[in-house]
This record gives structure tokens, C-alpha cells and sequence, in this order.
């Protein structure tokens, strides 16, 4: 053992230098999951022969070795500061740790209020989670251990012929655990406590503290630097599911198989390395290994075993880390998640160690990836890849913000923040939060998620290479990582700081409580929902406890970035306190009561960011946002705003008032045995299939009904519109009029209707003569009516006509309605962007489904 480490810590130190170069010498597109799948599940021989002959460079190839040379080298002063490290690390029990770092709140502490955005994502999970069958997750780990397998493998990335199979099922570990803090779910603690009994049972079986749903024949050809798809990556979410059900729902057995699988694999590393070196070694991470550095480091915290230690560093993987020890902005062209865990790890490591070096990585990380590599989602990489540095305008498509990526940049952030305690970092893991992860989900059904999330123009999540993914047979890594995030929504709402007078960081304004035991309290923070039309946002804290609370304790609540000074304010008990200016936290020290109540307002501004791209002609492509909120305009590729002499955004960006969704309807009509609906075909009006809500189509059957002759025409019956005239707003074109053109003339849609009374039509009872319906009458042409057509079908165009005695049969069917509720609805934060051609509505990218968008428009003067 102790030669073993000796060799190790030589050949570390030798070889950083020389490795610290481009990580990815591996055929490039190998990196990518997407790519890496398809070309497993592809019968196309010849492909795969010309993709592997590149998987690993060798130095034989000197043009190939050059470009693989160090683009900035450590300094001497570097590698003095590596020695002594190193030297550190041979007497592990001598580390002096990094300090008074802000402490972590259990998830078993937090509750998440009903009524809240997060409970429900978090909800719409645990349905997920319930709905998985045990049997399906573990089929491939006892079919890989030779014991006998009951009901059917799951698909997709869990296909029994999948190389990545079992990544799923580690996630489901960590996510069952996280869920079961948040919720303690009876029925979800049954079911994974019942997988660890199930993964034991394998790995006891074949008895070497082996466990994968794969054979151990991969690692074989890892080691031997052959084409293999990252089966560390598994590992990883196997251990770390482990050690996640042994953290939080306090499952010693899974504890005792994580530290029997490390033991299998550091005497796998240690025969690598013994055989060849530790350069060979290093080589073939390459290969993506997920955070294996960090779950080790994780697990050392628990058992102080050196092995375990000295394992985590051999992951670190020098080559990447180098770079930003040396802060060089080099990762363009790396895959990102690959590299975004590996500095997770090295932060545990700088956790665990000390080592302030991992400080400045991990900080000089963070940086570049926001100020170079970041959209206004919070979220980086477009195609699973980082691009060049400030460039990101010729990225923008259906392939952006892989969400694997938008996970583990959010530890990235979280471990910052607990650091420093400085608000960019908060800040950042509510933007990422909010646009990046809630947006992920379709609505409220379970199971249904994204792999990336498209920001091009006009896209649509559904729209990308991969789509909606399906509940049973995608389990993509964003999968995984999805249930993941909305298991543990949460963690980072607040966080503990030790000291005489206990304090408490709360960083997410997010309806919740927390059992704070340090304080002696239950706080309750009830936070009122956010809208459009009253540009703030309210939070009420109150207290409760068992006991009178014993000593004075600190609340430090977060003022944000976004935030201005002008109409903020804070009260306790009613008493006025002195703000802070945004970006710093108000403190409130006292022995609390459950008398006590403390409200905070803090103004919500729009503002307008530019993409990450310092070439001139892209300047004027910029996102909006309302506070946190990124706001997407629904258009399926128009992007043009001329602000013109406007001083201010209020001059061009107006809010969606609370009563409008009162005003919106669905015209609907019977031909055959199908159900359509007058519909804003590309500003023509046709009849159209009935609807999803969620899409296009559900937008273009959706009209606000504006009353001539009342200001408010909020419609609750039919009585209160029969006899009036009205005009029809269509619902994803703002300020525009639906228009007839005179007898016989088709219906359209208009910004500019030529006579002003061709927009008006009355409502009158419906000619049909039944109770539910009602006509469209022009009215400048009396007994002239909007008229479908008799036997119909999709696509056909409505027009105005007029009823006589010699009018076809059926005629009094086909200009009746049944005028029901909106199928769309405008959502609390919604505004209308004046456009250069067309305005825009917009709405928070995580409230889109089907239906198409735009992140970024061009905003010019």
C-alpha cells in the first residue's frame, strides 16, 4: 500500500505538466451521448470502423501529439506549490480544512408549500418516482449477476444492450433519497429501499464488491484504451446513489456496498497503474467518468480510509484541472458535462483537503463559464459542447443547454456560494433554477422531460433532435438528472451559519418551511405569487416553536442583483427597517416569537441582456428578463424591435392586465364526427382539428374578446355578450384584428384594418336556433355572417356571407359557434413587446410546452 501511494504521488507530480493539455483525445463526437448512442445502435459497420480508428491519438502521430501540447504551461512557482501539496497528501490526517463555510439545511428540515411553483415540479416527480417498477430497474444487474430476473427491462438508455445501462438507476437511488427527505413518502421509501435490497443481492452474488447492470469486461477494454462507453460515468451514479441513500434516508447497507464497489475499483486503478503508470491511467480518462472525484471525496468525509482519499485524486483529472489552475479560458471544444463534475470534485476537494488551489479553480471556472460561455438561462454548452469564448450568437438553436449541464452547474454554484457568501453566486443558482431546470418539464405530467433546451429562433422544445422524452423507454442522462433536480428543490432555499448567535442565510425566496433546530424556530416563508401587472415581489416570514426560543439568533435574507432600491422596503412587526442596496443581505438579530412577522418588498424591473458574443454585429441580440424570469415571445421566428426614441422599457414592453384571461375564448364547430375550431392560420382564419393544449395550435384558437362599446368585457355567460359588438384579438399577436373583407371575402388577421368597421362583428344568438351557441354578425353589413362552410374539413377558410332564402342547405349550422373558454390563457407573467413588424406576447420559457418561441430578439434603436 504505502509504495503503492509513494508511486502514485512521484508520477502525479512528474506528469502534471506534461498532461496538462487538450482532455478530449478521443475522437471528438465520441464525447457526446447523443452521438455515442447512435452510433452503438447503428448496423453501420463501416462507420464505427472509421469513429474508433480515431478513439485514442497516440504519439506516433506527431501531428496529432503537437496539437495535443500544453497551450499554457504551470509556472515554476506552480510546480513548487504542487510539491508541497503533495506532500500534504502523505499525511492526510495533518490537512487543516478550508473553514467556516456556510452549513448545508437537511432536506428533512424543508417543506415546500402547496401553493408554489416547486411543490408542484416537485410533485409531478414523486408521481414519476411511484411509477416506476422495481423490478425494471434492477432487471440488468441481475441478468449481469446470473440471478434469475423478473418482469421487463426498461428501454432506451436502460435497454439491456445499452453500454450505459444502470446510469438510471443510480440517479432513481439519488432522487428516491433526496424525495424521501422532502416528502417521506411511505410507498417511494418501500420501493427504494426494496432496489438497494435487490442491487445487494447482486453484488453479493458475484462477490468481488462488483456491481453494474453490465459486465466487467467493460473496464477491460477502458483500461486497454478501447472504444467503450463511459462505464466510470455509471459507476459514479451507482456509488453516489448508494451513498445518498445511506446520507438521507439512512440505509447502513447501502454505506457497506458503496465502500465494497470503491475497494473492487481502487484495486483496479492500482493494477493500471502498477502495470503501466499513472499517465496511462489518466489517459483513459478521456473517457468520460462522471463525478467520480466527487462521490469519492464524499465518502472520505464519512470513513477518513486513506484508500478512499487517494482514489478521488486520481480522479481529478489533471489534464482539465490544469487549465483553469493556471486560469487559461481553454474550454472550447471540451464536452461539458464531462468537465463541469470534474470540478465539482475538485471543490470537495478543497473542502475536504484545504487545498486553496481548488478555491481559484472552481472560482476561475465559474467565471468563464458565465462571462463567456453562459445564455441567459443560466445554462451553457450547445451541443453537448462548449463553444468559443463569447460567440454564442452562432450557437443559438434546438440544441442548447444540454440539462445534465444546467444540474451540475448549479453544485458548481452552490459550493461558492457557501464559501463566499456572495450574492452572484445566489444569484446565479436562481436564474439556472428557474429558467433552467423548472423549464424542463411538460406541465405537470410525470415522467415527460427535455435533454436540451432549444433558445434558437422559433424553436420548440418539443422540436429538438430528441424532443419530449417518454416515461418508460428514453432514461437519457438528463433523465437521470432531471428527477434528481426536482427531488431536492429544497436545498438550497436556506443555509446555516455556526457562531454564538446562529444565523440563517435565506438565498430562494420559494413558499416553504424550515424546522430550524439551530434557532429553536420553525420559520414559514410565504412568498405571493409573481405577476405582471404588480411589479413586485412579497415575502411574509413567521415564526413558530415547541419552546421559547433560548437565545437570540440572525436572519440574513438576500437582496438580489435584479432588484432596485426605489419602492423596496422591509417591516418587522410593522416597524420600518433600512434596506441594503441590491446585492447584499438585510440581517435581523432578536430571540424570535411567534408574534413576530417580518415582510419584505422588493421591486421586480425588467431588463434587457445581451448574448454572450463581442463581435459588432451581434450586439443588438439581446434576452428579457422580469427579475429572475426569462421571458420567451411566442413566435415561431420573428425576432425584430425597433425601440425608436423609447427612454425606457416601459415604453415598449406594457404588462398582460389580471382581467384579460377573463376575455379569452374558443370558437368551436362540429363537421362530421369531428370537433374544429376557428383558428389563425398564418393571419388567415380556417377551421381547424380541436386542439392539446400546450401548442401552436391551441395559441391560434385562442382570441381575446374585446367589447366596443365597455371597457371591461370579461366574459362569464353567454348572456352577457349576446347583442354586443365585439372585436377579436388573436392571442399570440397582440394588437392585431381579426377582419372580414367584405361579402364573399375571406376572413383574416389585420394590424391595420381598412375600414374601421371591418374588425367589428356582433354577437348574436345562434342561428342554428340551439341554447350553447351564437353567430358572428358584420356590422357594417347586417344578416352577414361568418360562415364555415358545410361539410368541411381542416384547413378550410372561413368567409363572410350573407343569409337569404336561396342560401344552401345548412348554412344557419355553418355560421353558428359554440363560443367556450379559451383553450390558451395568458400566464401571470405576461407582457406585449412592441415589434418592428408584429408585437410579441410574451411569458416565462418555463411555462412554454409545444409550442414555439423566441429567447433572444434583435432590439435595435
Amino acid at each position: 500500500m504505502k509504495n503503492f501511494v509513494f508511486k502514485v504521488l512521484v508520477l502525479f507530480l512528474s506528469c502534471w505538466v506534461a498532461l496538462c493539455k487538450e482532455c478530449t483525445n478521443s475522437f471528438p463526437q465520441l464525447a457526446s451521448h447523443t452521438f455515442r448512442y447512435e452510433l452503438l445502435s447503428s448496423k453501420n459497420e463501416t462507420w464505427k470502423k472509421e469513429v474508433y480508428s480515431h478513439y485514442h491519438l497516440t504519439p506516433t502521430d506527431d501531428s496529432a501529439w503537437s496539437n495535443l501540447l500544453p497551450r499554457k504551461m504551470l509556472s515554476e512557482t506552480d510546480e513548487f506549490s504542487w510539491t508541497m501539496m503533495y506532500r500534504k497528501m502523505k499525511n492526510p490526517d495533518g490537512f487543516k480544512l478550508a473553514g467556516d463555510f456556510l452549513k448545508e439545511v437537511s432536506l428533512h428540515d424543508v417543506k415546500l408549500d402547496p401553493s408554489s411553483l416547486h411543490w408542484r415540479a416537485q410533485q409531478t416527480n414523486l408521481e414519476y418516482l411511484l411509477m416506476l417498477d422495481v423490478d425494471s430497474l434492477v432487471w440488468s444487474f441481475q441478468k449481469t449477476a446470473g440471478l434469475p430476473t423478473a418482469g421487463k427491462a426498461y428501454e432506451g438508455w436502460e435497454d439491456p444492450t445499452c453500454e450505459l445501462r444502470g446510469h438510471f438507476v443510480g440517479h432513481y437511488l439519488s432522487a428516491s433519497a433526496h424525495m424521501w427527505a422532502s416528502t417521506h413518502n411511505v410507498t417511494l421509501k418501500e420501493k427504494m429501499t426494496a432496489v438497494v435490497s435487490a442491487l445487494s443481492e447482486c453484488q453479493n452474488k458475484m462477490g468481488s464488491g462488483y456491481l453494474s447492470a453490465f459486465p466487467s469486461e467493460q473496464f477491460d477494454r477502458f483500461e486497454a484504451l478501447k472504444p467503450v462507453w463511459a462505464p466510470y460515468y455509471t459507476i459514479h451514479k451507482i456509488l453516489a446513489g448508494l451513498l445518498d441513500q445511506y446520507t438521507f434516508a439512512d440505509n447502513t447497507q447501502a454505506l457497506e456496498m458503496t465502500k465494497w464497489m470503491v475497494e473492487y475499483f481502487y484495486n483496479r486503478v492500482q493494477n493500471v497503474i502498477t502495470k503501466y503508470s499513472v499517465e496511462r491511467h489518466w489517459n483513459s480518462l478521456n473517457e468520460e467518468t462522471g463525478g467520480m472525484n466527487d462521490v469519492l471525496y464524499r465518502l472520505y468525509t464519512i470513513t477518513q480510509d486513506p484508500k478512499h482519499l487517494l482514489l478521488a485524486h486520481l480522479f481529478d483529472k489533471p489534464c482539465f484541472l490544469g487549465l483553469l489552475a493556471v486560469q487559461a479560458d481553454d474550454i472550447s471544444g471540451f464536452h461539458a458535462n464531462t468537465h463541469i463534475p470534474v470540478v465539482i470534485g475538485s471543490q470537495m476537494r478543497y473542502e475536504v483537503t484545504g487545498d486553496p488551489l481548488y478555491k481559484v479553480t472552481g472560482t476561475f471556472f465559474m467565471d468563464i463559464v458565465n462571462a463567456s460561455h453562459g445564455y441567459a438561462t443560466g445554462g451553457t454548452s450547445a451541443g453537448e459542447f462548449w463553444s468559443d469564448p463569447k460567440r454564442l450568437a452562432s450557437t443559438l438553436g434546438t440544441e442548447n443547454e444540454e440539462s445534465c449541464t444546467t444540474y451540475n452547474m448549479l453544485k458548481v454554484s452552490r459550493h461558492l456560494f457557501r464559501w463566499t457568501k456572495e450574492m452572484v453566486y445566489a444569484d446565479y443558482y436562481e436564474r439556472a433554477l428557474t429558467n433552467g431546470v423548472l423549464s424542463i418539464q411538460r406541465g405537470t405530467e410525470p415522467g415527460v422531460m427535455i435533454y436540451m433546451l432549444p433558445l434558437g429562433r422559433g424553436d420548440s422544445k418539443a422540436k429538438s433532435y430528441h424532443g419530449w422524452g417518454t416515461r418508460f423507454s428514453s432514461f437519457w442522462c438528463c433523465y437521470g438528472t432531471g428527477i434528481e433536480s426536482f427531488s431536492k428543490l429544497g436545498d438550497s432555499i436556506y443555509f446555516e451559519e455556526e457562531g454564538n448567535v446562529p444565523g440563517l442565510y435565506i438565498i430562494q425566496y420559494i413558499s416553504s418551511s424550515l424546522d430550524w433546530k439551530s434557532g429553536n424556530i420553525v420559520l414559514n416563508q410565504k412568498v405571493d405569487p409573481v405577476v405582471s401587472w404588480d411589479p413586485y415581489l412579497r415575502m411574509t416570514h413567521t415564526f413558530s416553536s415547541k419552546q421559547e426560543a433560548s437565545q437570540s439568533s440572525s436572519l440574513n435574507l438576500r437582496i438580489p442583483l435584479w432588484t432596485n432600491s426605489n419602492g423596496a422596503k422591509a417591516t418587522l412587526n410593522g416597524q420600518s427597517l433600512s434596506l441594503p442596496a441590491p446585492g447584499n443581505f438585510i440581517s435581523v438579530t432578536k430571540r424570535w416569537s411567534s408574534t413576530d412577522k417580518l415582510t419584505i418588498q422588493l421591486p421586480i424591473n425588467l431588463r434587457t441582456e445581451a448574448i454572450k458574443d463581442d463581435r459588432p454585429a451581434y450586439a443588438s441580440i439581446q434576452a428579457i428578463l422580469y427579475g429572475p424570469y426569462l421571458l420567451a415571445g411566442h413566435t415561431s421566428g420573428d425576432w425584430d424591435i425597433k425601440t425608436g426614441s423609447a427612454k425606457s422599457l416601459s415604453d415598449w414592453i406594457t404588462p398582460i392586465p389580471a382581467s384579460y384571461n377573463g376575455q379569452l375564448v374558443t370558437f368551436a364547430q362540429e363537421s362530421g364526427d369531428s370537433a374544429f375550431v376557428l383558428s389563425n392560420s398564418n393571419q388567415s382564419i380556417t377551421m381547424e382539428k380541436f386542439p392539446e393544449s400546450g401548442t401552436d395550435a391551441a395559441l391560434h384558437a385562442t382570441f381575446r374578446l374585446i367589447m366596443k362599446e365597455e371597457s371591461s368585457s370579461e366574459v362569464s355567460s353567454l348572456k352577457d355578450v349576446i347583442g354586443k359588438s365585439v372585436m377579436l384579438e388573436p392571442f399570440d399577436f397582440p394588437g392585431m384584428l381579426v377582419v372580414q373583407q367584405g361579402t364573399d371575402g375571406e376572413i383574416v388577421v389585420s394590424d391595420s384594418p381598412k375600414e374601421g368597421d371591418s374588425s367589428v362583428f356582433r354577437l348574436v344568438a345562434g342561428l342554428d336556433g340551439k341554447d350553447e351557441t351564437i353567430s358572428l354578425e358584420a356590422v357594417n353589413q347586417k344578416g352577414c355572417f361568418v360562415y364555415s362552410g358545410v361539410n368541411f374539413n381542416s384547413g378550410a377558410s372561413l368567409k363572410l356571407s350573407c343569409s337569404t332564402e336561396s342560401s344552401e342547405d345548412g348554412f344557419n349550422e355553418a355560421a353558428s359557434f359554440v363560443m367556450e373558454k379559451g383553450i390558451s390563457e395568458y400566464h401571470p407573467i405576461s407582457f406585449v413587446a412592441k415589434g418592428a413588424r408584429r408585437n410579441f406576447l410574451l411569458a416565462p420559457l418555463l411555462s412554454f410546452r409545444d409550442e414555439t418561441y423566441t429567447v433572444y430578439f434583435n432590439i435595435q434603436d
